[in-house]
C-alpha cells in the first residue's frame, strides 16, 4: 500500500528557503509560543496532553520542544521531544532475557544509551503541519537534529512511533541515514454497525460468535455486572488505579508508567476528549477503561485496568470490549482503535493493523552503519507472531 498526504511530498535537495531555524527549548519558553496553543488540534492528544504528560509521569525524562521557525522568526511548527536512557533491547524476544541479564551483571549499561526521542512519551507521535509547510519543517528538522543531539550528549536519535501516513513527510530522515523499523502497531476495527450483535453476525465467524456468547453468559451468571461513565475521577481514583497497575505489571512491554495525577488531570483538562468508564459487580469496581475521542468518527481505547481475581475467571476483557464498542456504536463512531498487544484476539475481531514507525540514527556515522543492520533484529514487531497473520502485515515493513 502506498501512503500519501495530499500536497505533502517531501522536497529533496537543499534546505527550504521559508523554514530557516530550529530551536530546542524548555516548557517555560514554550509558554510564550502562540503556535503551541493550536498544536495537534486535529488529533486526540493535542497540546494539553503533552503538558499533562510532562507534569505527571516519568520525572526522570527531560522534556523539551523543537520550535521550527521561518526566516522571519515565526514558529511554524512545534515538535515535542524528551531525553532519556533508552534500553535498545526492550522489545527483543523474552527468550533472550536471561542472556541480557547475565551480560548486564558485568556490563550494567550494555545497550543502554542516552537518547533524544522525538514524539510523545505516552503514545504515538504526530506532525502538526501537512502540505508543503510540513514537508519543509521536517526537512529542516532532519538537517539540524543531529547537531542538537550532540549538544545534549545524546548519541542516539529516535522518532518514536509515527503513524505510517506520515512516511512521505518523514522520508527526509531516511535520506539523512535514519533507519526506519516498525514498532508495535495499533489496531483498528470497523464498527459501523447497528449493534454489537449485528457486528458479530456480519464480521465474526460462527465459532468465535459462539465462544463470545458463552463468555458473556458465564460473566453474567457470576452476578450482575454494570458499566457506567464516570465524570468525577477523584471519587474513584483509589479504586481504579490499582487495577491499572495490575495490568501494567503483567505487560511484557512497558514504557511509560502512568500516575493517579495523570488520570486526574486528563479528566479535568480534556473533558471534551477523555471518557472514563467503570464496571461494577456487587457494588465493587472490577474494571475500568479510558477512551479518547479523535473526531466524530473515531474513538481510541487507551488504558484499562482489571481486578484479576475476577477478570480471568469470567473472561472480563471480552465483556469490556463488547460494552465499549456498544457505547461507541450508539454514539455514532465508526472506527474503534486500540493499542498494541493482545493481537491474537484482535485478529479474531477482524481488526486491521495501523503501522507505527521508528526512525533511528546514531550520531557517529560508523556506529550508525552498524546500527542499520542490527535494528531490524531488535524491532519488537518481529517477535509478535500473531502480527504475521493480519492481512496487512506487510505494511509494517514496506
Amino acid at each position: 500500500m502506498q501512503y500519501r498526504i495530499e500536497g505533502s511530498e517531501p522536497k529533496a535537495g537543499p534546505l527550504p528557503s521559508q523554514i530557516a531555524k530550529v530551536e530546542l527549548v524548555s516548557r517555560e519558553a514554550l509558554c510564550r509560543c502562540r503556535r503551541w496553543n493550536e498544536s495537534f488540534a486535529s488529533v486526540r492528544k493535542d497540546h494539553r496532553f503533552y503538558e499533562i504528560v510532562e507534569d505527571t509521569i516519568q520525572p526522570e525524562f527531560d522534556y523539551r520542544y523543537f520550535l521550527i521557525k521561518d526566516a522571519g522568526g515565526t514558529v511554524q511548527d512545534v515538535q515535542p521531544c524528551f531525553l532519556l536512557d533508552q534500553d535498545l533491547l526492550q522489545g527483543i524476544g523474552r527468550h533472550f532475557k536471561p542472556l541480557i541479564d547475565g551480560v548486564r551483571r558485568i556490563w550494567p549499561r550494555f545497550m543502554l544509551m542516552r537518547t533524544l526521542m522525538v514524539g510523545c512519551s505516552a503514545g504515538e507521535g504526530h506532525i502538526d503541519r501537512n502540505g508543503s509547510v510540513g514537508a519543509e519543517c521536517m526537512e529542516t528538522l532532519a538537517a539540524e537534529i543531529l547537531s542538537h543531539a550532540k549538544r545534549e550528549k545524546a548519541p542516539l536519535v529516535v522518532l518514536k512511533e509515527f503513524p505510517a501516513r506520515y512516511r512521505p513527510l518523514l522520508d527526509c530522515f531516511k535520506r539523512r541515514d535514519f533507519t526506519r523499523v516498525p514498532s508495535l502497531p495499533l489496531t483498528q476495527v470497523n464498527i459501523a454497525y447497528a449493534s454489537f450483535e449485528d457486528y458479530m453476525m456480519q464480521v465474526l465467524g460462527a465459532r468465535w460468535r459462539k465462544g463470545l456468547r458463552r463468555s458473556f453468559r458465564e460473566a453474567e451468571a457470576s452476578g450482575p455486572i454494570t458499566m457506567s461513565p464516570v465524570d468525577d475521577i477523584d471519587a474513584v481514583i483509589d479504586d481504579i488505579y490499582p487495577l491499572y497497575l495490575a495490568v501494567y505489571e503483567r505487560s511484557r512491554f512497558n514504557f511509560e508508567k502512568l500516575t493517579k495525577e495523570y488520570f486526574r488531570q486528563l479528566a479535568q483538562s480534556m473533558p471534551d476528549k477523555a471518557r472514563f468508564f467503570v464496571w461494577r459487580r456487587d457494588g465493587r469496581i472490577i474494571a475500568f477503561t479510558l477512551a479518547m475521542i479523535q473526531d466524530r468518527d473515531t474513538v481510541y481505547g487507551e488504558n484499562l485496568g482489571f481486578d484479576y481475581d475476577v477478570a480471568l475467571e469470567i473472561h472480563l476483557y471480552y465483556y469490556l470490549l463488547r460494552d465499549i464498542m456498544t457505547w461507541a456504536m450508539e454514539n455514532g463512531f465508526r472506527t474503534f482503535n486500540t493499542g498494541g498487544l493482545s493481537y491474537a484476539l484482535k485478529l479474531h475481531m477482524r481488526a486491521r493493523l495501523v503501522p507505527l514507525d521508528l526512525y533511528v540514527r546514531h550520531t557517529d556515522a560508523a556506529l550508525n552503519w552498524l546500527l542499520r543492520w542490527v535494528l531490524p533484529v531488535l524491532a519488537p514487531a518481529r517477535y509478535e507472531k500473531a502480527l504475521r497473520k493480519f492481512p496487512n502485515h506487510d505494511e509494517l515493513w514496506v
